[in-house]
């Protein structure tokens, strides 16, 4: 764990299983006071479908035998898996004076500049959050706001097996084409990306 200048602390794990770290964000934000420090949890997961509050169901094609989690934050039906950095904000809103469309930009924001170090072009996405290269996804974004607190995040793609994502319209696009940095030409590995997301969040939310 280290903390940045902003008193942001930073935790690092490694391959979690999905439904431990989701009990664990939610007792983290029931039992915050005022003055908890705000934190981001880096992290990976073994291999789940994670279906949002609003998730339809027909947007899972297919199951290949990966376990599907009816999870409690926004959007549709993602993947996550080993090779894939998680990057979950339990942040304190109100205190950031942050609205959810600041804070999704933000996030948004973060990835594009990190992607942009390796001179690889990336865009957010008004209508349908999330970082797109060339028109591919390359990391996706969910969140749950409770008592002006947020948890859950974002999920970036690294160096990772795809083919689950072909089970699935991704975030409830049919079609959507998804990507991952290894494929981008990007040889750093993920525990490098993981610093280099951390310093981004870090700096997007200091502004």
């Amino acid at each position: 764990m280290h903390r940045t200048t902003s008193g942001l602390e930073i935790r690092y794990a490694r391959v979690m299983d999905y439904l431990s770290i989701w009990q664990a964000m939610k007792a983290f934000t029931a039992g915050r006071t005022q003055n908890t420090p705000d934190e981001i949890w880096l992290l990976q997961h073994w291999p789940v479908y994670t279906q949002g509050v609003a998730g339809k169901p027909e947007h899972l094609l297919y199951n290949p035998g990966i376990p599907v989690v009816h999870t409690d934050r926004g959007g549709q039906i993602t993947y996550h898996g080993p090779g894939q950095i998680i990057a979950y904000l339990l942040l304190d809103m109100r205190r950031l004076k942050l609205g959810v469309r600041d804070l999704v930009r933000k996030m948004e924001g973060a990835v594009v500049d990190l992607l942009g170090e390796y001179r690889v072009d990336a865009c957010g996405n008004e209508d349908a959050p999330g970082v797109y290269v060339g028109g591919a996804k390359i990391a996706a974004l969910g969140l749950k706001i409770k008592n002006g607190c947020c948890y859950h995040g974002l999920a970036l793609n690294v160096s990772m097996d795809l083919t689950p994502f072909m089970a699935i319209n991704p975030c409830g696009y049919a079609g959507l084409r998804v990507t991952q940095t290894s494929d981008l030409g990007i040889t750093d590995e993920l525990e490098a990306l993981q610093g280099k997301l951390a310093e981004k969040l870090s700096s997007r939310l200091e502004q």
